[in-house]
């Protein structure tokens, strides 16, 4: 087990998905802040607003729900790589990602389907085309999965089952990564209601967490990182977290559905903005 120090400070290169704000901004504002100079690559479509002292960070213009764009990033990210660091490991983290809270298929088919795209797609395609790199360099595969994973969850029904898979998936890379002899591992990050502009997105209102529920993105980098300094494959952040989904894991799907059920229809639903 290593330092939290130790194990930000062992990485070449940082590359992140999504990091123009929420957990990914906040990966990137923590890392260069304690490893000053590593060369951070970013990959959403907009650049993030980061006011941290050498900061070297190399944004890649990337529409993550698109195949040929992923494509095109991960080779731009290869020749970054190459060209500004070409030794050592290298840490991805998987971050991009959104929901929406309603009935299937509302607000619309469409939306649905992109979000597919950038939750399961993109994280399988952009971390296929960057494992061969991983494997000769060294390095670890952060997911960001989330608490909806353990359990069905009516009224963001494709939202939860995109992150119960990236869940697993990440998993059972880890499990096939043992045959690298520890040269590349992969870490699960399971965050609850977290500060971010994920509810906006998915069509809530501000507020719709309360804060005693959530935890702040900064606080959920931290869990995650310290949770790979010491060779975890999964991680929920939080203590309440770590409690519901305990407890959900226990219950008969087919209950801890309907109980899921019952909690966000009358609670979240209405919060869904008009």
């Amino acid at each position: 087990m290593s330092s939290l120090s130790e194990e930000v400070t062992r990485y070449a290169a940082v590359i992140v998905t999504g990091g123009s704000s929420g957990i990914g901004k906040s990966f990137i504002e923590l890392m260069a802040t304690m490893h000053p100079g590593v060369l951070i690559c970013n990959l959403s479509r907009r650049v993030p607003d980061i006011n941290v002292s050498q900061l070297n960070l190399r944004h890649v213009p990337c529409d993550l729900s698109k195949h040929d764009e992923v494509s095109a990033g991960a080779d731009a990210v290869l020749t970054l790589l190459k060209e500004a660091a070409p030794e050592g490991p290298v840490l991805l983290i998987n971050n991009s990602g959104f929901g929406a809270y309603g009935v299937f298929p509302e607000p619309n088919l469409g939306h649905q389907l992109e979000m597919l795209d950038v939750n399961i797609r993109a994280v399988v395609e952009f971390t296929g085309l960057l494992l061969p790199c991983l494997k000769t360099r060294g390095g670890a595969i952060v997911t960001v999965a989330s608490t909806a994973a353990f359990q069905p969850t009516p009224y963001l029904a494709a939202y939860g089952a995109t992150k119960a898979f990236v869940l697993h998936w990440s998993l059972a890379l880890n499990e096939e990564l043992r045959g690298t002899g520890g040269k590349v591992r992969t870490l699960a990050v399971c965050p609850g209601p977290t500060s971010t502009e994920f509810f906006r997105r998915a069509g809530l209102q501000q507020g719709s967490v309360a804060d005693s529920l959530g935890q702040t993105t900064e606080q959920v980098v931290r869990e995650a990182l310290r949770a790979l300094a010491a060779g975890k494959a999964q991680v929920v952040t939080g203590w309440k977290n770590k409690v519901m989904t305990a407890f959900s894991s226990k219950l008969p799907k087919p209950w801890v559905t309907r109980l899921s059920a019952m909690i966000l229809k009358r609670w979240r639903l209405s919060k869904v903005s008009s």
